[in-house]
Protein backbone atom coordinates (compact mmCIF):
# COMPACT_ATOMS: atom_id res chain seq x y z
CA UNK A 1 0.00 0.00 0.00
CA UNK A 2 1.44 3.27 -1.03
CA UNK A 3 1.85 5.50 1.94
CA UNK A 4 0.12 9.09 1.86
CA UNK A 5 3.34 11.17 1.13
CA UNK A 6 3.53 9.08 -2.41
CA UNK A 7 0.08 10.33 -3.33
CA UNK A 8 -0.88 13.28 -5.23
CA UNK A 9 -2.94 14.39 -3.03
CA UNK A 10 -0.12 14.97 -0.45
CA UNK A 11 2.03 16.86 -2.95
CA UNK A 12 -0.49 19.93 -2.61
CA UNK A 13 1.88 21.76 -0.71
CA UNK A 14 1.92 24.60 1.64
CA UNK A 15 4.41 27.52 0.77
CA UNK A 16 5.89 29.15 3.76
CA UNK A 17 8.74 32.10 3.85
CA UNK A 18 9.74 30.32 0.15
CA UNK A 19 10.09 27.07 1.57
CA UNK A 20 7.66 24.55 0.38
CA UNK A 21 6.05 22.50 3.15
CA UNK A 22 3.22 19.61 3.57
CA UNK A 23 0.49 21.02 5.09
CA UNK A 24 0.30 20.21 9.22
CA UNK A 25 -3.55 20.27 9.27
CA UNK A 26 -4.51 17.73 7.04
CA UNK A 27 -2.19 16.13 4.29
CA UNK A 28 -5.00 15.49 2.04
CA UNK A 29 -6.18 19.03 1.49
CA UNK A 30 -5.31 21.25 -1.91
CA UNK A 31 -3.23 24.45 -1.18
CA UNK A 32 -5.50 27.18 -2.13
CA UNK A 33 -9.01 25.76 -1.83
CA UNK A 34 -9.52 28.54 1.41
CA UNK A 35 -7.11 31.31 -0.22
CA UNK A 36 -7.73 35.09 0.38
CA UNK A 37 -9.73 36.10 -2.65
CA UNK A 38 -7.55 38.32 -4.52
CA UNK A 39 -9.21 41.74 -4.12
CA UNK A 40 -10.51 43.97 -6.94
CA UNK A 41 -9.69 47.91 -7.73
CA UNK A 42 -13.29 48.58 -6.27
CA UNK A 43 -12.51 46.25 -3.42
CA UNK A 44 -9.83 48.56 -2.73
CA UNK A 45 -11.98 51.73 -2.80
CA UNK A 46 -14.58 50.38 -0.90
CA UNK A 47 -12.53 49.44 1.57
CA UNK A 48 -10.95 52.76 1.45
CA UNK A 49 -13.54 54.59 1.98
CA UNK A 50 -14.90 52.62 4.87
CA UNK A 51 -11.20 53.43 6.83
CA UNK A 52 -10.81 49.99 6.48
CA UNK A 53 -7.17 50.15 7.64
CA UNK A 54 -6.26 46.60 6.97
CA UNK A 55 -7.51 47.37 2.94
CA UNK A 56 -5.82 50.60 3.39
CA UNK A 57 -2.09 48.55 4.37
CA UNK A 58 -2.60 45.96 0.99
CA UNK A 59 -3.90 49.14 -0.72
CA UNK A 60 -0.45 50.95 0.67
CA UNK A 61 1.87 47.77 -0.36
CA UNK A 62 0.78 47.93 -4.17
CA UNK A 63 1.66 51.59 -4.33
CA UNK A 64 5.34 50.90 -3.24
CA UNK A 65 5.50 47.88 -5.45
CA UNK A 66 7.80 47.78 -8.84
CA UNK A 67 5.79 45.12 -10.22
CA UNK A 68 4.22 46.61 -13.66
CA UNK A 69 0.66 44.65 -12.28
CA UNK A 70 0.28 45.99 -8.73
CA UNK A 71 1.70 49.62 -10.15
CA UNK A 72 -1.64 49.46 -12.45
CA UNK A 73 -4.06 48.21 -9.93
CA UNK A 74 -2.47 51.26 -7.81
CA UNK A 75 -3.23 53.75 -9.59
CA UNK A 76 -6.43 52.69 -10.59
CA UNK A 77 -7.54 52.78 -7.17
CA UNK A 78 -5.25 56.27 -6.53
CA UNK A 79 -7.53 57.68 -9.37
CA UNK A 80 -10.40 56.75 -7.81
CA UNK A 81 -9.91 57.76 -4.31
CA UNK A 82 -8.40 61.48 -5.70
CA UNK A 83 -12.21 63.15 -5.27
CA UNK A 84 -11.91 61.88 -1.77
CA UNK A 85 -8.73 63.51 -0.85
CA UNK A 86 -6.76 66.88 -0.07
CA UNK A 87 -8.95 67.72 3.40
CA UNK A 88 -6.36 67.11 5.59
CA UNK A 89 -3.04 68.73 7.14
CA UNK A 90 -0.33 67.68 6.09
CA UNK A 91 2.76 67.88 8.46
CA UNK A 92 6.60 67.21 7.20
CA UNK A 93 8.79 66.19 10.14
CA UNK A 94 12.73 66.35 10.11
CA UNK A 95 15.60 66.26 11.68
CA UNK A 96 19.14 64.86 12.50
CA UNK A 97 19.55 61.60 13.78
CA UNK A 98 19.26 61.30 16.97
CA UNK A 99 16.92 64.47 17.62
CA UNK A 100 14.13 62.21 19.33
CA UNK A 101 11.85 62.65 15.95
CA UNK A 102 9.53 59.01 16.57
CA UNK A 103 9.23 60.51 20.72
CA UNK A 104 8.44 63.66 19.54
CA UNK A 105 6.07 62.34 17.06
CA UNK A 106 4.31 60.02 19.77
CA UNK A 107 3.82 63.41 22.11
CA UNK A 108 2.98 65.41 19.08
CA UNK A 109 0.27 62.67 17.86
CA UNK A 110 -1.39 62.07 21.19
CA UNK A 111 -1.85 65.97 21.69
CA UNK A 112 -3.74 66.99 18.12
CA UNK A 113 -5.42 63.99 18.65
CA UNK A 114 -6.94 65.15 21.88
CA UNK A 115 -6.92 68.38 21.33
CA UNK A 116 -8.62 68.55 17.83
CA UNK A 117 -9.82 64.86 17.31
CA UNK A 118 -10.18 63.43 14.20
CA UNK A 119 -7.37 60.77 12.77
CA UNK A 120 -3.85 61.09 12.39
CA UNK A 121 -2.07 59.12 10.05
CA UNK A 122 2.30 58.71 10.45
CA UNK A 123 3.91 58.08 7.53
CA UNK A 124 7.38 56.72 8.80
CA UNK A 125 10.51 56.64 6.59
CA UNK A 126 13.01 54.56 7.58
CA UNK A 127 16.76 54.64 5.40
CA UNK A 128 17.22 51.79 3.46
CA UNK A 129 20.58 49.84 2.99
CA UNK A 130 22.80 50.65 -0.01
CA UNK A 131 23.95 47.32 0.04
CA UNK A 132 21.59 45.10 0.94
CA UNK A 133 18.12 47.77 0.17
CA UNK A 134 16.74 46.59 3.44
CA UNK A 135 15.28 48.79 6.17
CA UNK A 136 14.52 47.88 10.39
CA UNK A 137 11.25 49.51 10.06
CA UNK A 138 11.13 50.18 13.51
CA UNK A 139 10.14 53.26 14.07
CA UNK A 140 6.87 51.96 15.11
CA UNK A 141 8.00 50.95 18.03
CA UNK A 142 10.00 54.09 19.23
CA UNK A 143 5.69 55.29 19.26
CA UNK A 144 4.11 53.69 21.96
CA UNK A 145 1.39 55.71 22.89
CA UNK A 146 0.04 56.38 19.28
CA UNK A 147 0.95 52.49 18.29
CA UNK A 148 -2.37 51.52 20.38
CA UNK A 149 -4.19 54.83 19.74
CA UNK A 150 -7.18 54.08 17.96
CA UNK A 151 -7.47 56.68 16.20
CA UNK A 152 -3.76 56.50 14.44
CA UNK A 153 -2.33 54.34 11.69
CA UNK A 154 1.60 54.23 11.69
CA UNK A 155 3.16 53.17 7.94
CA UNK A 156 6.92 52.74 8.47
CA UNK A 157 7.97 52.30 4.88
CA UNK A 158 11.60 51.50 3.61
CA UNK A 159 13.20 55.13 2.00
CA UNK A 160 14.17 52.61 -1.09
CA UNK A 161 17.01 55.18 -1.47
CA UNK A 162 15.03 58.06 -2.79
CA UNK A 163 15.57 60.81 -2.70
CA UNK A 164 15.61 62.79 0.68
CA UNK A 165 15.02 59.47 2.34
CA UNK A 166 11.38 60.20 1.37
CA UNK A 167 9.61 57.03 -0.11
CA UNK A 168 8.94 56.95 -3.41
CA UNK A 169 5.49 56.61 -3.31
CA UNK A 170 4.91 58.60 -0.62
CA UNK A 171 2.81 61.51 -2.23
CA UNK A 172 0.37 58.64 -3.05
CA UNK A 173 -0.01 56.87 -0.10
CA UNK A 174 -1.14 60.44 1.07
CA UNK A 175 -3.92 60.42 -0.74
CA UNK A 176 -4.60 56.68 0.53
CA UNK A 177 -4.49 57.76 3.46
CA UNK A 178 -6.61 61.36 3.15
CA UNK A 179 -9.60 58.80 1.24
CA UNK A 180 -9.49 56.45 4.28
CA UNK A 181 -10.78 59.74 6.58
CA UNK A 182 -7.06 60.50 7.95
CA UNK A 183 -7.57 64.31 8.67
CA UNK A 184 -3.84 64.70 9.60
CA UNK A 185 -0.88 63.27 8.30
CA UNK A 186 2.47 63.18 9.76
CA UNK A 187 5.43 62.40 7.33
CA UNK A 188 8.65 61.98 9.17
CA UNK A 189 12.15 61.71 7.19
CA UNK A 190 15.75 59.99 7.44
CA UNK A 191 17.26 63.05 8.05
CA UNK A 192 18.24 66.35 7.02
CA UNK A 193 19.81 68.32 3.91
CA UNK A 194 19.26 69.88 0.95
CA UNK A 195 17.66 66.46 -0.67
CA UNK A 196 14.55 67.06 2.12
CA UNK A 197 13.02 68.82 -0.83
CA UNK A 198 11.33 65.78 -1.89
CA UNK A 199 9.26 66.23 1.82
CA UNK A 200 8.67 69.63 1.63
CA UNK A 201 7.15 69.26 -1.52
CA UNK A 202 4.39 67.42 -0.08
CA UNK A 203 3.37 68.66 3.27
CA UNK A 204 1.71 72.11 3.93
CA UNK A 205 4.19 72.76 7.03
CA UNK A 206 7.75 71.56 7.20
CA UNK A 207 8.62 71.28 11.14
CA UNK A 208 12.64 71.11 11.73
CA UNK A 209 13.68 69.25 14.61
CA UNK A 210 17.06 70.48 16.20
CA UNK A 211 19.28 70.10 19.62
CA UNK A 212 21.27 71.97 21.42
CA UNK A 213 24.68 70.81 23.37
CA UNK A 214 26.43 69.33 20.73
CA UNK A 215 29.01 71.80 19.54
CA UNK A 216 28.46 74.79 17.63
CA UNK A 217 25.03 75.19 16.60
CA UNK A 218 25.62 77.27 14.06
CA UNK A 219 26.98 74.16 11.89
CA UNK A 220 22.96 72.76 11.96
CA UNK A 221 22.12 76.12 9.83
CA UNK A 222 22.63 75.47 6.41
CA UNK A 223 20.55 77.34 4.39
CA UNK A 224 18.89 75.15 2.39
CA UNK A 225 16.90 73.32 4.79
CA UNK A 226 16.57 76.30 6.74
CA UNK A 227 14.43 78.02 3.94
CA UNK A 228 12.13 75.41 4.18
CA UNK A 229 11.63 74.86 7.38
CA UNK A 230 8.20 76.68 8.65
CA UNK A 231 8.62 76.24 11.87
CA UNK A 232 11.95 74.92 13.92
CA UNK A 233 11.87 73.25 17.25
CA UNK A 234 14.79 72.57 19.89
CA UNK A 235 13.89 69.20 20.98
CA UNK A 236 15.56 68.21 24.99
CA UNK A 237 14.96 71.63 26.45
CA UNK A 238 14.96 69.68 30.36
CA UNK A 239 17.04 69.58 33.36
CA UNK A 240 20.52 70.99 32.39
CA UNK A 241 19.66 71.37 29.00
CA UNK A 242 17.40 74.55 29.30
CA UNK A 243 20.13 76.84 28.93
CA UNK A 244 21.73 75.98 26.04
CA UNK A 245 18.86 75.38 24.22
CA UNK A 246 17.51 79.00 24.62
CA UNK A 247 20.98 79.65 23.17
CA UNK A 248 20.66 77.52 20.83
CA UNK A 249 17.31 79.11 19.85
CA UNK A 250 18.38 82.36 19.62
CA UNK A 251 21.20 81.60 17.45
CA UNK A 252 18.46 79.83 14.87
CA UNK A 253 15.83 82.83 15.43
CA UNK A 254 18.60 85.58 14.69
CA UNK A 255 19.99 83.21 11.57
CA UNK A 256 16.51 83.55 10.21
CA UNK A 257 16.71 87.10 10.19
CA UNK A 258 19.24 86.88 7.24
CA UNK A 259 17.23 85.07 4.86
CA UNK A 260 14.42 86.60 2.47
CA UNK A 261 10.99 86.66 3.31
CA UNK A 262 8.81 83.19 2.74
CA UNK A 263 6.75 83.06 -0.19
CA UNK A 264 3.96 82.39 1.84
CA UNK A 265 5.00 85.86 4.08
CA UNK A 266 5.33 83.89 7.26
CA UNK A 267 8.22 84.49 9.25
CA UNK A 268 9.32 80.84 10.55
CA UNK A 269 9.96 80.93 14.19
CA UNK A 270 11.99 79.11 17.14
CA UNK A 271 10.68 76.85 19.60
CA UNK A 272 11.79 75.14 22.55
CA UNK A 273 10.11 72.31 24.03
CA UNK A 274 11.22 68.61 25.43
CA UNK A 275 9.40 65.30 23.75
CA UNK A 276 10.68 63.13 26.36
CA UNK A 277 8.66 64.53 29.33
CA UNK A 278 6.01 66.07 26.98
CA UNK A 279 6.96 69.79 27.94
CA UNK A 280 5.86 72.78 25.29
CA UNK A 281 3.95 70.63 22.89
CA UNK A 282 1.04 72.81 23.10
CA UNK A 283 3.25 75.91 22.10
CA UNK A 284 4.54 73.97 19.09
CA UNK A 285 1.13 73.46 17.90
CA UNK A 286 -0.10 76.61 18.82
CA UNK A 287 2.59 77.57 16.19
CA UNK A 288 1.53 75.02 13.37
CA UNK A 289 -2.22 76.02 13.29
CA UNK A 290 -1.15 79.54 13.84
CA UNK A 291 0.88 79.05 10.58
CA UNK A 292 -2.30 77.16 9.09
CA UNK A 293 -4.64 80.15 9.77
CA UNK A 294 -2.03 82.30 8.32
CA UNK A 295 -1.68 80.35 4.93
CA UNK A 296 -5.28 79.57 4.62
CA UNK A 297 -6.44 83.93 4.94
CA UNK A 298 -3.46 85.19 2.70
CA UNK A 299 -4.51 82.22 0.02
CA UNK A 300 -0.60 80.37 0.10
CA UNK A 301 -2.16 77.74 1.33
CA UNK A 302 -4.12 75.97 -1.93
CA UNK A 303 -1.05 78.20 -4.01
CA UNK A 304 1.07 75.78 -1.81
CA UNK A 305 -0.87 72.58 -2.83
CA UNK A 306 -1.35 73.56 -6.86
CA UNK A 307 2.19 74.26 -6.86
CA UNK A 308 3.16 70.53 -5.34
CA UNK A 309 0.62 69.46 -7.61
CA UNK A 310 2.57 70.61 -10.71
CA UNK A 311 6.05 69.46 -8.92
CA UNK A 312 4.99 65.68 -8.94
CA UNK A 313 3.92 65.62 -12.51
CA UNK A 314 6.99 66.59 -13.41
CA UNK A 315 8.21 63.87 -10.73
CA UNK A 316 6.21 61.45 -12.56
CA UNK A 317 7.16 62.32 -15.90
CA UNK A 318 10.53 61.55 -14.77
CA UNK A 319 10.47 58.06 -13.04
CA UNK A 320 8.68 56.80 -16.18
CA UNK A 321 11.38 57.99 -18.81
CA UNK A 322 13.62 56.44 -16.41
CA UNK A 323 12.06 52.93 -15.79
CA UNK A 324 10.90 53.01 -19.81
CA UNK A 325 14.66 53.22 -20.47
CA UNK A 326 16.01 50.98 -17.50
CA UNK A 327 12.90 48.04 -18.65
CA UNK A 328 13.78 47.60 -22.22
CA UNK A 329 14.95 44.56 -23.31
CA UNK A 330 17.57 46.08 -25.66
CA UNK A 331 18.86 48.44 -22.94
CA UNK A 332 19.21 45.60 -20.85
CA UNK A 333 20.90 43.62 -23.28
CA UNK A 334 23.58 46.52 -24.03
CA UNK A 335 23.68 48.02 -20.52
CA UNK A 336 26.31 45.42 -19.23
CA UNK A 337 29.08 45.72 -22.46
CA UNK A 338 28.56 49.84 -21.82
CA UNK A 339 29.69 49.14 -18.65
CA UNK A 340 32.64 46.97 -19.11
CA UNK A 341 33.39 50.03 -21.50
CA UNK A 342 33.48 52.33 -19.17
CA UNK A 343 35.27 50.01 -16.48
CA UNK A 344 37.97 49.46 -19.24
CA UNK A 345 38.80 52.89 -19.89
CA UNK A 346 37.39 52.43 -23.91
CA UNK A 347 34.94 55.09 -23.37
CA UNK A 348 33.72 57.93 -21.27
CA UNK A 349 30.69 57.78 -18.57
CA UNK A 350 29.38 60.28 -20.78
CA UNK A 351 29.77 58.69 -24.48
CA UNK A 352 28.66 55.70 -23.03
CA UNK A 353 25.14 57.08 -21.51
CA UNK A 354 25.21 58.93 -24.82
CA UNK A 355 24.64 55.97 -26.98
CA UNK A 356 22.91 54.19 -24.73
CA UNK A 357 20.32 57.18 -24.45
CA UNK A 358 20.59 57.32 -28.49
CA UNK A 359 19.66 53.99 -29.39
CA UNK A 360 16.56 53.91 -26.67
CA UNK A 361 15.19 57.17 -28.23
CA UNK A 362 15.86 55.87 -32.22
CA UNK A 363 13.39 53.02 -30.62
CA UNK A 364 10.54 55.47 -30.01
CA UNK A 365 10.57 56.90 -33.38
Amino acid sequence: MDHPENSEEYKGLVVNSGVEQPSTVNPYLQRGRFARRRLTVDDYVEGILKGNVTILGQAMTLVESTHPQHQAIAQEVIEKCLPYSGKSIRIGISGVPGAGKSTSIDEFGVHVLERTGGKLAVLAIDPSSEKTKGSILGDKTRMEKLSVHPDSFIRPSPSAGSLGGVARKTRETIILCEAAGFDKIFVETVGVGQSETACHSMVDFFLLIQLAGTGDELQGIKRGIMEMADGIVINKCDGDNVEPCRLAARQFQNALHLFPMPESGWTPKVLCYSGFYGLGIKEVWDMVYAYVDFVKANGYFEHRRAEQAKYWMYESINEQLRNGFYNNETIAALLPRAEQNVLDGRQTSFIAAKNLLDTYFAMLK
